[in-house]
Order: C-alpha cells, then structure tokens, then sequence
C-alpha cells in the first residue's frame, strides 16, 4: 500500500496570521484549537490541508514547492485581483493575450504560488 500526502507543511514566521491568508484563499477553515501566536496552525479545506509552522529563519530562495490554484467559480484574472486584496503580491505576469497562461503570486511571508485558468476558461479555450 502506497502513501497519502495528508496535508501540506509550510514554514512560516506567524502560522496563525498566514493560515488566517491562507483559509481566505483556499475557502477553508483554522483548527478551532488554533489562536495567535501558536507555534502552528491547521487550515482544513475540499482541497488539500495546509500546515503552518514556526521556524526561526526567515524565507531566502525561491521554494522548492509551491501550489498552483485552480478558481472554481471566477476566472483567473478576477481570482489574482481578489487575492491581491487579500495581501498577496504578483511577482511573475505569464498571461497571454489570447487568455492562456498564468499569474505568480506570493503569500504575505513571500512564498509563491501560481494561479491558473478555472476549467471553463479551459473549456472553452
């Protein structure tokens, strides 16, 4: 019997604060035992788990992993301004004019993450 990935685990200076992002982002929700200043913090969602860990370093080089994010019910663009409002930065602009590509962005403690089409922009494409 394989493995399964049961959530995944970022390294962070403020979990709480950048779960807190996070849930906004993935319409997910904290551990109800999790509070500020915690040394982690769990966000639950449909989609994947997500871990907040406090390390003592700070963040240096690009990350080895990151998410690619799907929007479910807006487009891609209308997802980069949303989460631009949530405190996230674009750092790379790969979209096309003929609507293809993709947005990469970075939480507020710089981790990136991209953002692609939804399926019906796929679809119709």
């Amino acid at each position: 019997m394989s493995s399964l990935v049961r959530h995944v685990t970022i390294d962070c200076a403020d979990p709480y604060a950048l779960a807190t992002f996070w849930a906004e982002v993935v319409d997910g929700t904290l551990a109800a035992d999790d509070n500020p200043g915690d040394p982690e913090a769990l966000v639950e969602s449909a989609g994947a788990s997500l871990l907040f860990i406090r390390v003592p370093e700070g963040k240096t080089v690009k990350n080895r992993v990151h998410l690619d994010l799907q929007p479910q019910d807006r487009s891609r663009d209308e997802e980069v301004e949303r989460l631009l409002a949530l405190g996230a930065k674009l750092v790379g602009d790969h979209r096309r004019a003929d609507g293809t590509g993709w947005a990469t962005m970075t939480d507020p403690e710089g981790n990136e993450f991209c953002v692609e089409r939804s399926k019906a922009e796929r679809a119709g494409a």
